[in-house]
């Protein structure tokens, strides 16, 4: 099927797009989307792993578990993102698959607004109820402070332009355009790597570290936003990335397409924070350094889940499109061949961690009872590795067909039905390393209950 360019405005742009959906050789189109993707969410991943490293030179516990424990309410952000980013993403990649581009322009407006006004509840909220949430995630006196200055910045006054960027970089992305997706992305890592130092070290106080990483943050979030806002004003007479407020479809038309498969993304995000959020206060029942340690191994294991996440984002335009398309048969070989990425990397990640588990994190602190804790937890969640990106790649698959009820099953099970339960059940058994060997067990169950699902799904296809 071919979707006509003149509808878009004839740009050659849009016909280079068109053919990497429809005809370039898979590999290909899969790494012109997915490694521009996989680069921003590392450069995500370093900036967000620069305050850690930044925090961990003052060789304070206290104030490494207090970004920690605040980075969970950075989770959310992410989750309100993906309500809209994959929800109207996923959807506008399938609308273009069946050449109904004015649908597409209007769904790009509904959930671009959409995040605005989600966002501003969150921050808001998070603004007036900050001391009792981070009670609730297992803050201590000791941490409180620096949690809640960490978490004004970067969650109450940074809020809305990390998840609108987060959004708007999802919605480039359903119409082919990964590379300008991702610099903007890259672009606010950067200038935070760039900022945090600068905050921390130079214009605040000792004492006062964290408060200056959350800053650096805060304001590498707002110059991203700004570059977004200005691609799609660039952009907005040749493509359907529209965010004019006349596009607002009247009714609820597409609240229904758009949050079927962004609520089962967002849910996996948020159930992500609720299962950090156990995992801190049961290490919490152990002191203070297994919460710092805790928070630096999913801080290090942001490698393998940037990068499968990378993959998966890169993978969702791709079988949107063509399976919109009937297709299938080139949806097929995009599937196939982000699986045999994926595992061919995980096999990398555990070897490394395995190997060089103390080196690496000795790079973010050098307190000896936190480091030996921290490299004994890292080669154990190393293992789950191949499980968790194949979960990603069967969830992010089924939300590129809009299959909306089986995504959430799956959602629900890696990180709440079957992780959150058996977090307290190890903890029992096995006390603090019952809670670190649980997600190997969660993500390998679900694995199974993945292909089960996706089998049942492949029926429909013709070969």
């Amino acid at each position: 099927m071919q979707m006509q360019s003149k509808s878009l405005g004839g740009t050659n742009k849009m016909s280079e797009n068109q053919d990497l959906f429809e005809n370039l050789p898979v590999p290909k189109a899969l790494a012109t989307l997915a490694i521009p993707t996989i680069i921003s969410q590392l450069i995500t991943m370093i900036y967000n792993l620069s305050d850690t490293y930044f925090i961990g030179k003052t060789n304070n516990p206290y104030q490494i578990a207090a970004a920690s424990l605040a980075y969970v309410l950075v989770f959310v952000m992410t989750a309100l993102s993906n309500l809209f980013g994959v929800g109207g993403g996923s959807l506008i990649s399938r609308l273009l698959g069946r050449q109904k581009t004015e649908e597409a322009k209007r769904v790009c407006a509904f959930s671009f607004y959409g995040a605005i006004v989600i966002s501003f509840i969150y921050s808001l909220g998070c603004y007036v109820f900050m001391d009792p949430l981070l009670r609730l995630l297992g803050a201590s006196d000791s941490t409180i402070g620096f949690s809640a200055s960490y978490a004004f910045w970067v969650v109450a006054v940074g809020g809305i332009p990390s998840t609108l960027s987060m959004t708007m970089a999802q919605l480039l992305r359903s119409e082919g355009y990964a590379k300008k997706a991702s610099f903007g992305l890259g672009m606010g890592g950067i200038l935070n790597i760039v900022l945090d130092p600068v905050f921390m070290f130079v214009i605040l106080p000792s004492g006062q570290e964290v408060t200056g990483a959350g800053m650096a943050t805060m304001l590498s979030n707002v110059i991203s936003l700004c570059y977004f806002l200005l691609v799609f004003f660039r952009l907005r007479k040749n493509t359907v990335l529209s965010l004019s407020s006349h596009r607002l479809p009247a009714g609820m038309k597409y609240t229904a397409p758009v949050l079927s498969v962004g609520f089962p993304s967002a849910l996996s995000s948020l159930l992500a924070c609720v299962s950090n959020m156990t995992a801190n206060n049961l290490a919490s029942g152990y002191g203070d350094i297994p919460v710092a340690a805790m928070g630096l191994v999913k801080k290090i294991n942001m490698l393998p889940m940037n990068v499968g996440m990378g993959l998966c984002q890169g993978m969702l335009p791709l079988v949107a499109y063509n399976y919109a398309a009937k297709n299938y048969k080139r949806m097929k070989s995009v599937i196939n061949c982000a699986r045999i990425s994926g595992m061919g990397f995980a096999v990398l990640c555990i070897i490394a961690f395995e190997l060089f588990s103390g080196s690496i994190v000795s790079l973010f602190i050098k307190e000896s009872e936190t480091l030996a804790l921290s490299s004994v937890f890292l080669r154990i969640s190393s293992l789950a590795t191949p499980f968790m990106i194949s979960n990603f790649q069967m969830t992010y698959t089924l939300q590129a067909m809009g299959k909306g009820p089986q995504s959430l099953l799956l959602s629900s099970c890696r990180q709440g039905i079957i992780y959150i339960p058996l977090m307290f059940l190890m903890n029992v058994l096995f006390q603090l390393y019952g809670v670190v060997w649980a997600q190997f067990i969660a993500d390998g169950l679900t694995l199974v209950i993945s292909f089960i699902v996706y089998r049942q799904i492949c029926r429909q296809f013709s070969e």
